[in-house]
């Protein structure tokens, strides 16, 4: 419902679909059927599939592997300076677009671009294709949002003529695939009669002090492997 406020216009859109999804407790800031979703509104004839995350973080990197674009949104004067975010997701980005610049926060949004223009050609680069920018937009206005599309396809022109995006997306099918592993193995772990059978009586121990995380994983992992 939130998102629907906000987008007041795509949301009237007959040729757009808008789907929020609770993230039911999955890091990464997405859920671990955003994959799913991704390919079936392709299937269902999408040419352009945004995906928000629910926030800005170390644990947000997760949609990087899912899209063929990451940008990260900035509002100016909102305690999200250069020196409060995090240096790894900055250089995750293709594109930086400062938001909000409109109104009185049009001088500290146009400060945070020149700031962030300076600070990406200190990072190291993503892509050997690609050199990420920062774009400046006003949703109210309605200002800067050609150029930042402008941008956007021209980020895609670039991938595709170099075949780099082709790499990025069997690299992201893999990184899937693990991801996938990764979950089905912790909830076959966590669900094991053996495992389960010890699991809050260690719990309560570690919270207590009593023995170390690692001692109680080790306990754990070996009743898990005995069992097997």
């Amino acid at each position: 419902m939130g998102d629907k406020t906000r987008m007041t216009e795509l949301s009237r859109d007959m040729q757009a679909f808008i789907r929020p999804s609770p993230t039911s407790g999955t890091l990464g800031g997405v859920t671990r059927t955003t994959n799913e979703a991704i390919v079936l509104c392709e299937g269902a004839g999408y040419d352009i599939v945004l995906v928000e995350t629910v926030g800005v973080g170390q644990s947000e990197f997760a949609v990087a592997d899912m899209v063929d674009m990451f940008v990260l949104l900035i509002p100016p004067a909102g305690g999200d300076e250069l020196q409060g975010i995090k240096r790894g997701i900055i250089e995750m980005a293709d594109l930086v677009v400062v938001t909000k610049a409109d109104g009185d926060l049009l001088v500290p949004a146009r400060r945070i671009q020149a700031e962030y223009t300076s600070a990406l050609k200190l990072l190291r680069k993503k892509s050997k294709t690609w050199n990420p920018k920062v774009a400046r937009v006003s949703s109210r206005t309605g200002e800067g949002v050609p150029e930042l599309w402008a941008r956007m396809r021209e980020f895609q022109a670039a991938m595709l003529s170099s075949g780099e995006l082709g790499r990025r997306r069997r690299s992201q099918q893999k990184v899937w695939m693990w991801s996938l592993i990764q979950e089905n193995v912790l909830r076959h772990f966590q669900e094991h009669p053996a495992v389960r059978g010890g699991l809050s009586s260690l719990e309560d121990r570690v919270t207590r002090g009593d023995i170390s995380p690692g001692l109680a994983a080790d306990l754990l992992l070996k009743a898990f492997s005995s069992a097997e």
